[in-house]
């Protein structure tokens, strides 16, 4: 079975309904495809509340939260289906699920069963959808993502295994079905549930896109694609329409809440185009991601929060090789990325966004040098082509931001992005000031 098109659905697209009655005629059709769900939107958050409450002991309240989730996924089943025979199995869907939760609930808790409740949002959203289609006539089956999608002892994909057995799954189905499977959730090298981490369901589709050569990877959301600046804080944006793998890169790791970071790589790897639609207003055309679009002085603008900054001052590091591999020997001792760097003769400052290490860094860096660490920083990264530069470096940006006090400042490391550094508390004005001036109206 050869499958033409990947589309995902993030958790927005499937959020009511409305909104999952919606997607019947986006994915019915001649063509051969794979949809991909996310968990309706605020269940994946309600059900790690539902897991920190069985980690601090609390079953009572936990097993209410259970409850008062399962009520939330009666009406949408009340709501969903015409027929009573089709309600009647969703409720007996929706509480096989549950009361697998509930039993999860009443035993010792441990890692294994915060993954199987995690999961369960998408095991749900991707049922409910499946049994409308049945409903409405459709033929539709349902793919486990269990049964082919798992990561290594690293965490990684493990594309030889993903590839092998979704081939073997699609063999047991025609071109004439909706093929349906579920984002996020996976197998370990250990065969125990796990999941891909937040934003997991856009890799979920890449990886699935990467491995069957398809011809283009939809994913499907509540805007029109990557706008040129942040629609919450910035009046008058506008979409993005073509971008390259790389910007998109950029502009997703650096805070474009639109598209996961690690979804850009299995696409960019085997050159399949990603597209970027809006279930809200599924005629327009949206944004799209290949490996090469226009040339524009100044493209777009993202920032990323939760940023910590750290800064090792120690005069043993200057004229010294070989001491940037002790500090970087650091970072991978706790699995720890680094953002941005910058250096001096005898400092150094470092962010990251993940802080759970943060002090144990600082301290094993302590060794080194003289240690400061700075949290509630924001990364702003303006991406576009800076090889057209012939005179200065950027001056429109520093001139808008001449009012912003700036930490960091990192630019030569690409030909397609600059970095900065502040604190969050001007993040807003930073991201106003930029769209005034690099994008004038």
């Amino acid at each position: 079975m050869k499958i033409t098109k990947i589309m995902k659905f993030g958790g927005t697209s499937v959020g009511s309904p409305e909104r999952i009655k919606s997607l019947v005629p986006l994915i019915t059709g001649s063509e051969s495809k794979i949809v991909v769900l996310s968990a309706m939107s605020g269940t994946t958050n309600s059900l790690i509340e539902i897991t920190k409450l069985l980690y601090g002991g609390d079953k009572k309240t936990a097993s209410d939260r259970i409850e008062a989730l399962r009520a939330v996924y009666h009406k949408v089943v009340d709501e969903l289906y015409e027929t009573d025979e089709y309600k009647k199995t969703g409720r007996e869907m929706i509480d096989s699920h549950f009361n697998s939760m509930i039993n999860i609930a009443s035993r010792p808790f441990a890692r294994l069963q915060e993954r199987a409740i995690v999961g369960e949002g998408e095991l749900i959203s991707t049922a409910l959808l499946h049994k409308l289609l049945l409903e409405k006539g459709f033929r539709a089956k349902l793919i486990p993502a269990m049964n082919f999608m798992r990561i290594d002892k690293d965490g990684e994909p493990d594309y030889y295994y993903i590839e092998e057995n979704l081939r073997r799954e699609l063999r047991k189905h025609d071109s004439k079905s909706v093929l349906i499977t579920q984002g996020f959730i996976c197998r370990n090298v250990k065969g125990e549930i796990d999941n891909l981490k937040r934003g997991g369901s856009d890799f979920t589709a890449s990886l699935i896109g990467s491995v069957l050569k398809v011809e283009e990877i939809q994913i499907w959301t509540d805007i029109n694609g990557f706008h040129n600046n942040d629609p919450r804080y910035v009046e008058n944006t506008e979409v993005i329409r073509e971008l390259s793998f790389d910007e998109a890169a950029e502009l997703a790791y650096f805070g474009a809440k639109i598209l996961h970071p690690s979804s850009i790589t299995p696409a960019r790897d085997n050159n399949i185009p990603v597209r970027l639609k809006n279930t809200l207003h599924p005629e327009d055309e949206g944004t799209l991601i290949t490996s090469s679009s226009e040339l524009i002085d100044y493209k777009a603008v993202a920032a990323k929060d939760g940023i910590s900054v750290i800064r090792i001052r120690s005069y043993r590091m200057l004229m010294a090789y070989g001491f940037l591999r002790k500090v970087f020997e650091i970072f991978v001792a706790y699995k720890t990325p680094i953002d941005m760097i910058t250096t001096s003769e005898v400092s150094i400052s470092i962010t990251i966004d993940n802080p759970q290490y943060l002090r144990e860094i600082a301290t094993d860096l302590s060794e080194l040098g003289k240690v400061e660490t700075e949290e509630d920083q924001t990364i702003i990264c303006i991406v576009g082509d800076f090889r057209m530069k012939k005179t200065g470096s950027a001056p429109e940006i520093f001139e808008a931001l001449n009012t912003i006090p700036l930490k960091m400042i990192s630019y030569g490391g690409s030909d397609i992005s600059l970095s900065l550094l502040t604190d969050t508390s001007h993040k807003k004005e930073a991201l106003r000031l930029l769209s005034k001036h690099l994008f004038p109206h």
